[in-house]
C-alpha cells in the first residue's frame, strides 16, 4: 500500500480508503449500495488491513447511523490500527435543530458519532455539505473547539464550492482556528470538474482529495458498454437519478479506450479507472466501495503499478471536457501565459 499526506496536516493516510456507505443497508439509497452487517464488515476490514488500507470513512446519515455503528463494532480492539473519517451536517433527525452547522449541532453530532463508533475521537470530521445559514466564523470557531477538546484530530469539507473552502480557510486564518485539511470530492474519469478550481485551491491551500464515487457512480465498473443493456444486479436501476448527471456517449467513449487499456495492460478496467486517479494531482486517499470480498480484492489491485504517461494521456483526451466559464480561455490558452491556473492541462 502506499501512504499520502492528508493535504497539510503532516499526517499520512493509505492511497485507497474504504467507503462503508454500504454498512447498514437502510433506506432506498442505502440499500441499493448494500446491507453489510457487522460479521461481513469485520472481514472486509480484515482484508483492508492485511493489505495496509487504514482509512475508513462513514457519516452519521449513512443508513440513519447504522454504518458508523457497524463499522465501530467492527474495529473494536484495533482502533490504533484505523484512521476513521466521518462526515455530519445533513439532516440526522426531525427536530429543527438536527442538521446544518451550528454550534449546537456539529458538538451533539460529533458526541452521538463518537457514541456510535465506541471511541473517543475522530481522526477526520468533514461538513457534509456547507451550511448558508450559519456565520462562518462560527462553524470554524465550534470546529477548532472538538480539536482543541480532543474529540477530532483534523478537519475537512465535502460537497463545498471554491468561494466555500476560500471563506472557510479565511476566516480559520483571521482567528487563529484550525485549517481544513481535506476535500471529499467527487472525482473520476466521468466527473473532471473538481479539477477547475477545487484542485488549484487544493494546491494552494494545502487540502487533500479524498476522492468519493471513484467508479462514476458505479458506471466504471466495466459492466456498461454501448448496446448493451443495463445488468439487472446494477444499482444504477435504483440510484442513477440521485448520483452525478452522465451523457452516455461520452461514457462509451471513455469505456472503449478503458477496454483498450485493459487489454494492454492486463488490469481491469475499475483498475485502470482508479490507477488514474492515483496519478492526479491532490489526491490523498480514493474511497472504494465494496459489497463483499471479491470486489475489494478488486479495487485493491488498482495499487503497486502505474500507466504509461502515453496511456494517462489517452484517458485524459477521452475524458476532457471544456469548462465553464471564468476557466476555459485559460483552459486552451487564449489569454498570456502569466494568467494560467496553477495545473496544467492534464493535470499533469
Amino acid at each position: 500500500m502506499e501512504y499520502r499526506f492528508l493535504g497539510a496536516s503532516g499526517f499520512k493516510v493509505s492511497a485507497l480508503g474504504f467507503g462503508a456507505g454500504t454498512f447498514g443497508g437502510k433506506g432506498p439509497l442505502f440499500s441499493a449500495w448494500g446491507n453489510t452487517d457487522v460479521e461481513e464488515a469485520r472481514r472486509l476490514i480484515d482484508v483492508s488491513l492485511d493489505a495496509g488500507l487504514n482509512f475508513f470513512d462513514t457519516a452519521d446519515v449513512y443508513s440513519d447511523g447504522a454504518s458508523e455503528s457497524i463499522l465501530g463494532a467492527a474495529i473494536k480492539g484495533r482502533r490504533d490500527r484505523v484512521v476513521i473519517s466521518t462526515k455530519l451536517t445533513l439532516r440526522a433527525g426531525e427536530d429543527a435543530n438536527a442538521v446544518g452547522a451550528s454550534k449546537y449541532h456539529l458538538i451533539r453530532a460529533t458526541d452521538r458519532a463518537l457514541q456510535r463508533l465506541g471511541t473517543d475521537y475522530i481522526d477526520l470530521l468533514q461538513l457534509h455539505h456547507f451550511d448558508a445559514m450559519t456565520p462562518v466564523e462560527a462553524v470554524m470557531s465550534t470546529l477548532d473547539d472538538l480539536v482543541r477538546a480532543g474529540k477530532v484530530r483534523f478537519i475537512g469539507a465535502s460537497n463545498f464550492s471554491g468561494w466555500q473552502l476560500m471563506k472557510s480557510q479565511a476566516a480559520a486564518d483571521r482567528y487563529g482556528y484550525s485549517r481544513f485539511v481535506a476535500n471529499q470530492t467527487y472525482y473520476s474519469l466521468l466527473g473532471r470538474d473538481y479539477e477547475w478550481e477545487l484542485m488549484p485551491a487544493g494546491l494552494d491551500q494545502g487540502i487533500g482529495a479524498v476522492v468519493w464515487s471513484p467508479l462514476g457512480w458505479g458506471r466504471l465498473t466495466g459492466r456498461i458498454r454501448r448496446g448493451q443493456p443495463l445488468p439487472k444486479s446494477s444499482r444504477l436501476h435504483d440510484t442513477a437519478s440521485i448520483g452525478p448527471p452522465v451523457d452516455d456517449e461520452r461514457l462509451y467513449r471513455i469505456v472503449d479506450v478503458l477496454d483498450e487499456v485493459a487489454a494492454e495492460t492486463g488490469k481491469s478496467v475499475p483498475q485502470i479507472a482508479l490507477n488514474w486517479l492515483l496519478q492526479r494531482p491532490t489526491v490523498s486517499t480514493i474511497l472504494i466501495g465494496a459489497r463483499d470480498e471479491k470486489q475489494l480484492r478488486e479495487n485493491l489491485g488498482a495499487i503497486g503499478w502505474k500507466l504509461s504517461q502515453e496511456q494517462m494521456a489517452r484517458l485524459d483526451a477521452v475524458s476532457a471536457v471544456t469548462p465553464p466559464y471564468p476557466y476555459y480561455p485559460y483552459w486552451n490558452g487564449q489569454f498570456a501565459e502569466r494568467t494560467a491556473p496553477p495545473v496544467p492541462v492534464g493535470g499533469r
